[in-house]
């Protein structure tokens, strides 16, 4: 099942790396067998999930909203820079996205599938245990590749 379009914007700026975890998440969905026996689809999520983190690394570098050794280092947690209640902080890179002229929807929407394609399928809370269908499932992977595609289709790189 191809989920991005190999002749995209969004392909030709992907590094190899990236563009490996979303060929691998197709051929996980192409695998995903007609029965869908299994409880939980979340799986199908990660491979996305994490190439999602890879381009926001890079998108954020390449905007100079981080520096090289904080995309090359191991301290940078995206979910604390892209959180809009951190934009207090002095390393926002939220509220500096939303300072770039057409980013402040780019801002908010990285964030809420940040959020809702990493946070709420790969954190386990007791009193609220989720388990994605294969519908629910897909739909966030397409949300993620779609807010990629906005993002570099509206921030100047």
């Amino acid at each position: 099942m191809e989920i991005l379009d190999k002749n995209s914007a969004l392909w030709d700026y992907l590094s190899d790396d990236l563009r490996g975890l979303i060929t691998d998440g197709e051929h996980l969905l192409s695998s995903v067998s007609d029965s869908r026996t299994v409880s939980d689809y979340s799986y199908l999520v990660f491979p996305f999930s994490k190439a999602y983190e890879g381009f926001l690394k890079r998108f954020f570098l390449d905007l100079d909203l981080i520096r090289e050794d904080e995309y090359y280092g191991d301290a940078l947690r995206i979910g604390r820079v892209l959180n809009p209640m951190f934009m207090r902080k002095k390393f926002s890179v939220y509220k500096r996205l939303k300072g770039i002229p057409g980013a402040k929807d780019v801002a908010e929407e990285l964030w809420a599938i940040w959020k809702r394609g990493r946070n709420l399928v790969f954190h386990y809370f007791p009193h609220n245990f989720r388990r994605l269908s294969y519908e629910e499932a897909l739909d966030i992977i397409k949300c993620l590749v779609n807010a990629m595609q906005s993002a570099v289709s509206r921030c100047e790189l």
